[in-house]
């Protein structure tokens, strides 16, 4: 079976989102205007993907990723001068209010009496110049309208998201940017074999047998959006199989780069691998610039050798 078969068949197992054309008529707009205007499109995915084990969900699979990654880089390619489309897991961390989501609203906040003896809750002056900052930052790019942010909760709603979206970016050509920093589920179970309801615990050990998920890289390269700038990435937790499996990944998908790294390192350090060259990127503990800035930034210069290219070609 070829992977746009498998792809058929496994859109076919499962429901699509109830709103997935008022978001992609969203990104049509949100794209059109951009392209027209030649300003490059990054579409930054982020957080982790639930697969459901039953139609009125109680139980499902998950993984630990909060967007933290994916969160940090959408500001920078912000900053870079891209619209960005923010594709996140509901309830993980976006942009901006990232610095905070970590701790307790009410850890921010303090009481300031007011002459009529009520009191107003307020930014601890600790923190409120990072807050105002950070919130003139949100609405600037949101009221300059080239920031778009869509969530998803499940597997199936991601992949019929990037789908949409991928088929609509394609319309960018090389302008477009996939930053795939979401953590995508490998397993799921398709509807047909879901139970219903709750499963009891009553009915003794549950026994799961997972489909695998094709690989989403094939379609989107080939088909979805072949003249995109396309970035993957690549989390391992041994040392020794890391760079053949970047390398390998490259070599069967053909897009443009895969960011490796490591899960005990994944702060602090990734490797840049192409075709071409191999070029790692790292900051220290003591570094006040983030990780995800030198990666934006590395990206942004190789993006626009990629557009230079597709222009002279």
């Amino acid at each position: 079976m070829s992977a746009r078969d498998e792809w058929d068949v496994y859109f076919q197992q499962l429901q699509e989102p109830s709103k997935l054309q008022v978001q992609a008529e969203q990104v049509r707009r949100f794209v059109s205007e951009h392209a027209k205007a030649k300003r490059r499109i990054a579409l930054v995915t982020s957080g982790g993907t639930a697969v459901p084990l039953e139609s009125n969900t109680v139980r499902f699979v998950d993984n630990f990723s909060s967007g933290t990654r994916g969160a940090a880089s959408a500001e920078y390619f912000l900053q870079e001068g891209y619209a960005v489309i923010f594709l996140h897991r509901a309830r993980s961390l976006e942009p901006f209010s990232r610095h905070w989501a970590h701790q307790s609203l009410f850890s921010i906040l303090e009481l300031e009496a007011e002459a009529s003896g009520k009191a107003t809750a307020v930014v601890k002056s600790s923190v409120a110049s990072d807050v105002s900052c950070q919130l003139q930052n949100f609405q600037k790019y949101c009221k300059s309208s080239v920031y778009l942010a869509v969530s998803f909760t499940t597997l199936a709603d991601y992949l019929f998201y990037l789908r949409e979206f991928s088929m609509v970016l394609s319309t960018a050509g090389p302008l477009a940017l996939f930053y795939l920093a979401a953590a995508v589920s490998d397993f799921y179970l398709p509807e047909e074999e879901m139970p219903k309801h709750k499963i009891q615990s009553s009915g003794g050990p549950m026994q799961l047998h997972l489909q695998q998920v094709p690989k989403m890289l094939s379609p989107l390269v080939k088909d979805w959006a072949s003249s995109a700038f396309t970035v993957s990435f690549k989390l391992e937790t041994d040392e020794r199989i890391i760079a053949e499996k970047a390398r390998g990944a490259l070599e069967k998908y053909k897009h443009q780069v895969v960011i490796s790294n490591l899960l005990s390192t994944r702060r602090n350090k990734v490797t840049f691998v192409t075709l071409s060259d191999q070029v790692e990127i790292s900051v220290s503990t003591e570094s006040e610039r983030e990780l995800e800035d030198l990666i934006v930034s590395e990206l942004s210069r190789r993006h626009n050798e990629f557009l230079h290219a597709a222009s002279t070609s």
